[in-house]
């Protein structure tokens, strides 16, 4: 949230209930912009972003189970048998049988997926990079600690192994 009073970090400890609302308001109004470009990607195919949610994570882990999809997503396996339904439908998502449990799928994208999970990624990818640009190398630091402070501690851990993974 960019402030023009130029508030110093420690002073940021002390925000008034006004500072809060309009940093609620940026994150609204900011998500409505990084989410915008990907949804008019995402139109194209008559998707939502469930869709867009699925193809990632399913890219960031290949071979990943619905069952821990589910745990990521923290959908409901309805929800999540229709939005992977249409992907396998549409060759975006291939489901394998399990090796060590034949019970489980393991989830990967197609080449058509990859390619799809590529665009979306690279229309918030710009949006982001540009933000970071603009507000300076101590914002991204300050950006990504105040976002992992804000998940709830289960989410968390779902993050940091994430981003263990894709090491």
């Amino acid at each position: 949230m960019t402030n023009s009073n130029n508030i110093s970090g420690e002073s940021l400890l002390y925000l008034t209930d006004k500072q809060l609302r309009q940093g609620i308001e940026a994150m609204f109004f900011a998500y409505r912009g990084f989410t915008a470009d990907p949804d008019r990607i995402l139109e194209e195919y008559g998707y939502g972003r469930a869709h867009h949610r699925a193809i990632h994570f399913i890219n960031c882990s290949p071979g990943t189970t619905v069952n821990n999809l589910l745990n990521i997503l923290g959908v409901t396996k309805q929800s999540l048998n229709r939005v992977l339904r249409t992907l396998v439908e549409d060759t975006l998502v291939e489901v394998k049988i399990g090796t060590r449990d034949k019970r489980e799928r393991n989830l990967f994208l197609t080449d058509q997926g990859y390619e799809l999970q590529e665009r979306l990624s690279l229309a918030q990818s710009n949006r982001m990079r540009q933000a970071f640009k603009n507000a300076g190398p101590s914002a991204v630091s300050g950006f990504k600690t105040v976002l992992e402070a804000m998940m709830d501690p289960e989410l968390n851990k779902i993050y940091l192994n994430l981003r263990e993974a894709g090491k």
